[in-house]
């Protein structure tokens, strides 16, 4: 019955698209640009129903709890840099919360994903500094307090020609993976570049450029990517409007000025928020896209979401705006433009084949334990988002083992090997060469693996896409 019910529910969405939109009654809702340009409510003629309420994180300066816009609309909050969460000085945080679920009504403005529940995580200090412990330790609140989504409209640089410069971290790295193992969307802003570090800056910043986090640029108002947006052509997933943005604004900086109208809101604020710009603020309009999927089919996986507004993204190119963006999915604006009503008329067809083992990128204990003399596994690779998968098996002295791999997406092209015990990377650094066991010869839809152990031990298998491409694969072991 459950399951009837939830077809009739996908086959109304995708047979509303033909019907007229409706239309919020919030009197600044007219000022939300971006809303049309996402389609953002164009796939239903009256407000829908949800089958869960879905809790999405915002990880930044606070929130303005005293707005009328967020009435009922936090779910939890937590300072992790002292002080209020349900206080924000700097308004960051209250405008990236507005455009993810200011409340539909006959008030102020309207979030995309307005029935849903914020998580508020405080990680930004008086003076503007995010402690790296404070946004770590967040994230990991934020996936523990059942978030679906988590927002990271904040970004450290990336830079691998100078090292010096770089600003990896393997706390977050392991913050972010710890979210994604218990169920959490990511996303992310890739970035703003500066005159200081050059536009535009070649490279998603941190945590964007991290497996399995989608990483959200911007667009402009006629459909152009702007210099400020990073570019990437691995980590750039998506993007969305991320110029002349208007949301909630906290109301002690909104009273500066007591001759502005709109007292509450970003057209009262200061210079920096009258005429926002950023990927920080092309990234939360993603967020609630992808809480707007998962309220309508909470059994989604965190990865299938992702994978649904990816592949339906309106492309950008010189035709809609972008002279400089190439067919298909580009290094400025990734699989391209969100379309919320396409991802959700998605939901309809066969959805993206979801991946039990994630996020299994690694040796060691990232790597998915599998046991027994034959093993068939079916999971999934995208050469952007999860390009390497990593199993781990036990093999005895003299045990022979054999391993193939088959893709299933047109034109696959994947590697197999097999790794010695030791392995605690396979990135193929030049130190663990040596450490590889075998490998499979050509790249291509079809690998296989033999080898025979010259000792006991743990062994890693990895299968890693070697070319652009997505979909589901199947790996069969077999030892004797």
């Amino acid at each position: 019955m459950r399951r009837a019910l939830l077809l009739a529910l996908l086959c109304a969405l995708a047979c509303a698209g033909t019907a007229a939109a409706f239309t919020p009654t919030d009197p600044l809702a007219p000022k939300q640009w971006y809303l049309q340009d996402d389609h953002a409510f164009d796939i239903w003629p009256v407000p829908p129903t949800f089958a869960a309420t879905v809790k999405v994180a915002v990880v930044d300066s606070g929130i303005d709890a005293s707005l009328p816009d967020f009435a009922g609309r936090i779910a939890d909050a937590r300072s992790f840099v002292g002080g209020s969460p349900t206080v924000d000085t700097d308004g960051h945080g209250t405008f990236v919360a507005g455009i993810i679920a200011a409340n539909m009504d006959t008030q102020g403005i309207v979030g995309i994903a307005y029935s849903a529940q914020l998580l508020i995580a405080k990680v930004v200090k008086p003076n503007g500094e995010i402690p790296l412990d404070a946004e770590t330790a967040a994230i990991r609140w934020a996936a523990d307090s059942g978030a679906r989504v988590i927002n990271l409209s904040l970004a450290g640089q990336r830079d691998p020609v100078h090292l010096d410069r770089d600003t990896y971290s393997q706390e977050e790295a392991d913050a972010v993976a710890y979210a994604n193992a218990k169920g959490a969307l990511v996303v992310a802003a890739v970035g703003n570049s500066d005159d200081e570090s050059g536009q535009p800056w070649p490279y998603a910043s941190y945590p964007a450029a991290l497996p399995h986090v989608l990483g959200v640029s911007a667009l402009t108002h006629t459909g152009n990517v702007p210099d400020y947006s990073n570019r990437d052509g691995v980590y750039n997933d998506i993007s969305a409007p991320g110029s002349a943005i208007f949301s909630t604004f906290p109301s002690s900086i909104t009273a500066m000025r007591p001759t502005c109208l709109d007292q509450g809101f970003s057209d009262c604020g200061d210079d920096e928020y009258r005429n926002a710009e950023g990927t920080s603020f092309a990234a939360p309009q993603v967020s609630a896209a992808a809480a707007v999927l998962f309220g309508l089919v909470p059994t989604l996986t965190n990865s299938q979401v992702e994978s649904l507004l990816e592949h339906s993204a309106d492309d950008v190119n010189a035709g809609t705006g972008c002279p400089r963006c190439a067919l298909l999915r580009d290094a400025l604006s990734g699989w391209g433009r969100l379309d919320i009503a396409a991802a959700v008329a998605a939901l309809a067809q066969p959805l993206p084949a979801a991946d039990a083992f994630e996020t299994n990128d690694n040796a060691g204990t990232q790597a998915h334990a599998l046991w027994g003399a034959t093993q068939r596994v079916r999971a999934t690779l995208d050469y952007y988002d999860d390009p390497v998968d990593v199993y781990r098996i036990v093999l005895r002295k003299g045990q022979q083992l054999k391993a193939t791999v088959a893709a299933a997406w047109p034109g696959a092209s994947v590697q197999l090997e097999l790794w010695r015990p030791g392995t605690k990377e396979v990135d193929r650094p030049a130190t663990v060469r040596k450490l590889r066991a075998a490998q499979s010869a050509v790249p291509g839809g079809v690998q296989h693996v033999r080898f025979v152990a010259p000792k006991l031990g743990t062994y890693y298998v990895e299968v890693r896409a070697s070319a652009p491409g997505f979909g589901a694969y199947t790996l069969q072991l077999k030892k004797s």
